[in-house]
């Protein structure tokens, strides 16, 4: 008869087995390092390229002689471009793979961002990053389905805030080297550096991403799509994820279109180098949405998206001082908060679908970037007629908007347990589908 430690022993290595039987990448293995690298630099090229004239607004402004609306649509334009088309790109992904139409969209925007420096007007700048945000559409929804399908699933919230990690550095190196290299040379050189950035990331992008192994090729049947599609926006929990999504993005994208035109203005009166470093505090977001999963082990989704809403609040009431110290502090709350609650939501979408993860992520994309696209308009609007406060005023809005989402998801969810509860008392199981 086997001893007490050879049962304990064969427990161990039966345990160890099944561990072994999952293929998938886990955060020791070489393979995940190199997915983490190339959906970093995939990550940086698509923040770089999508916001590459935010921080030369008022340069743009000066040129062609329109007002700070009319140029934030070369970031609204980009933007809402990207919302459009990134569910249509997500199910030609699911008949071609992730990694090529990632690759494909990459490279349509680099060549796109070359041609952007060139543009005769303001109509033809718009048109041109209406055209590079198409291409980029590519790349979000792909990306998350792509590391829901060849991550573990305990390492997917990590791996996923390295991907936002990676858009944080890209966001930030991009406005810095435009608004440096814009100050010495012109916005139009400053455009062409950050091509030359992307092209770079493009190419360490192709090399180190591995080949997907536990992709399915699916079909392009428009009914299947639409029936997918209809099923997460039947979805509650989804539904509100890609509110809270949107939310966010519409502060992000309200206060960093229009900050420039106020550090460029009077107190402050900062050159175009100085306003392009401000975004120096993206380095911030690359920190709070790496730290996403360690955040949602200690205090739980909703506790995690608690936080984000709290320090973007915190941030936008700060802003509202006259100093340039109080600005750079709020503006540093505002990104940490942003970074780590769009980590939060979007990984939360890539958890909660179980079919269709490509279309659940564009659908979340799509409120992210539409999110972005009112945000950049409404915030230069809300500028013009009202100065900084009334940005922050819509900030605020937009953060109370989250706050009233999460606190509902909350009711839900403590409704559900008790339910399950009462049915466990009765003798029956819980629903299946309650989270």
């Amino acid at each position: 008869m086997p001893s007490a430690s050879t049962k304990a022993s064969t427990s161990r290595v039966a345990a160890d087995t099944v561990v072994d039987t999952d293929s998938r990448l886990a955060p020791s293995s070489p393979g995940y390092r190199r997915m983490s690298f190339a959906l970093f630099a995939a990550g940086m090229a698509t923040f770089a390229l999508l916001y590459s004239t935010q921080a030369l607004l008022p340069a743009i402004s000066a040129d062609f002689d329109v007002t700070a609306g009319q140029a934030s649509w070369t970031v609204s334009a980009a933007t809402g471009a990207l919302a459009l088309f990134v569910l249509p790109l997500s199910a030609l992904s699911e008949r071609f793979g992730r990694r090529t139409l990632m690759t494909v969209s990459l490279v349509v925007a680099v060549v796109v961002g070359m041609l952007v420096p060139f543009a005769p007007s303001i109509e033809w700048l718009v048109a041109l990053r209406a055209v590079q945000g198409a291409a980029l559409a590519g790349l979000p929804a792909s990306a998350m389905a792509y590391l829901a399908e060849e991550i573990r699933p305990k390492a997917l919230v990590a791996a996923i805030g390295l991907f936002v990690a990676g858009n944080s550095i890209g966001g930030m190196s991009g406005r810095i080297v435009t608004g440096w290299v814009a100050q010495a040379w012109g916005w139009r050189a400053g455009l062409a550096a950050v091509g030359v950035m992307a092209l770079l990331c493009a190419v360490v992008f192709r090399l180190l991403l591995p080949k997907a192994r536990h992709f399915t090729r699916g079909s392009l049947n428009p009914r299947a799509l639409a029936k997918t599609v209809r099923g997460h926006l039947a979805d509650p929990l989804l539904l509100r994820l890609y509110a809270i999504g949107a939310l966010f993005m519409t502060v992000f994208g309200a206060v960093y279109t229009v900050i420039g035109y106020r550090l460029v203005a009077a107190p402050f009166n900062l050159p175009q180098g100085v306003i392009g470093s401000i975004f120096l505090v993206y380095l911030v977001g690359t920190v709070s949405s790496a730290a996403a999963g360690r955040l949602v082990a200690r205090t739980g989704r909703r506790g995690a998206l608690y936080l984000a809403v709290g320090t973007t609040a915190a941030g936008l009431l700060l802003s509202l001082a006259d100093t340039p110290a109080a600005v750079l502090v709020g503006l540093v709350l505002i990104t940490a908060g942003f970074f780590a609650g769009h980590a939060v939501a979007s990984s939360s979408v890539s958890r909660t679908a179980k079919t269709g993860r490509a279309q659940a992520s564009a659908l979340y994309q799509s409120a992210y970037y539409l999110g972005s696209s009112v945000g950049g308009t409404l915030g230069a609007v809300a500028f013009h007629a009202g100065g900084w406060a009334a940005t922050v005023l819509l900030g605020l809005v937009a953060v109370l908007g989250v706050v009233s989402i999460t606190l509902y998801g909350t009711r839900v969810a403590r409704a559900e347990l008790r339910e399950g509860r009462r049915s466990g008392r009765r003798g029956v199981p819980a629903a299946a589908g309650q989270r």
